[in-house]
């Protein structure tokens, strides 16, 4: 055999996968632990104002059905369990001291399910915030140790709550970085970040990578104080 014969007989290289070919997600209901936050209300007021279906979550579940009507554009409120129960998608919005308490409680609500984890563990003293870290490594790799039968991401960690909540803002000028273990997870992390007008999704790494990603928001804090801004992060030649 000749080795144009060899050549000829291997299978043609399959192109590259476009890494903007990103799953529809508009159809999944995303719940949000912790939606009646300030990150969390207004991650869910943006994403159902994008037109996604989506349920609060709330220890209390009437607390979370006061802030759904506040929010409008059909967001239901329900208690925590009920709320990864009936959604697809769950987005991980609470505070950092109750973050392990929390996933713990609903191991079996969670399995199976897409979790992302936008939880930032920050300390405040009166030098201003500072980064955390989680004996896990970070916020997501605890979320990750807790909830074995989830397939569990980050994401929305550089988010302005108050731009979220405004409803005059048309747009949230900002790219959000995503980590994941599996393309799959994260492809659909970064097209529901694709959902929000003026964002987009950006594949940031491994899980392992979480915690830097997290950390960096003690510097945007320390940004917005000086600037008396709303900053958010845009990566470049991407």
């Amino acid at each position: 055999m000749t080795s144009t014969d060899s050549a000829a007989q291997k299978p043609a290289k399959a192109p590259a996968k476009d890494p903007w070919d990103l799953p529809d997600v508009s159809g999944l209901v995303v719940g949000v632990l912790g939606g009646t936050g300030p990150q969390g209300k207004g991650l869910a007021y943006r994403l159902a104002r994008a037109g996604q279906k989506v349920i609060i979550g709330s220890r209390a579940a009437e607390r979370a059905q006061a802030a759904a009507q506040e929010l409008g554009h059909g967001v239901e409120g329900a208690d925590n369990a009920e709320c990864a129960r009936r959604s697809d998608i769950v987005i991980v919005a609470v505070p950092w001291e109750g973050h392990g308490k929390t996933l713990e409680s609903l191991r079996a609500e969670l399995a199976g399910k897409l979790v992302v984890d936008c939880v930032n563990p920050l300390g405040f003293d009166k030098k201003g915030a500072y980064a955390l870290k989680p004996e896990e490594g970070s916020a997501a790799e605890q979320a990750a140790a807790l909830l074995p039968d989830a397939r569990v991401t980050a994401a929305f960690h550089h988010l302005s709550a108050v731009l979220l909540q405004d409803p005059e803002i048309e747009e949230i000028d900002t790219d959000v970085m995503v980590l994941g273990e599996e393309r799959a997870d994260v492809e659909m992390v970064q097209a529901l970040a694709g959902r929000i007008p003026g964002m987009r999704g950006i594949f940031a790494g491994r899980l392992r990578n979480a915690h830097q990603v997290e950390s960096l928001v003690a510097n945007l804090i320390s940004v917005n104080r000086r600037y008396k801004a709303h900053a958010g992060l845009r990566v470049t030649d991407v």
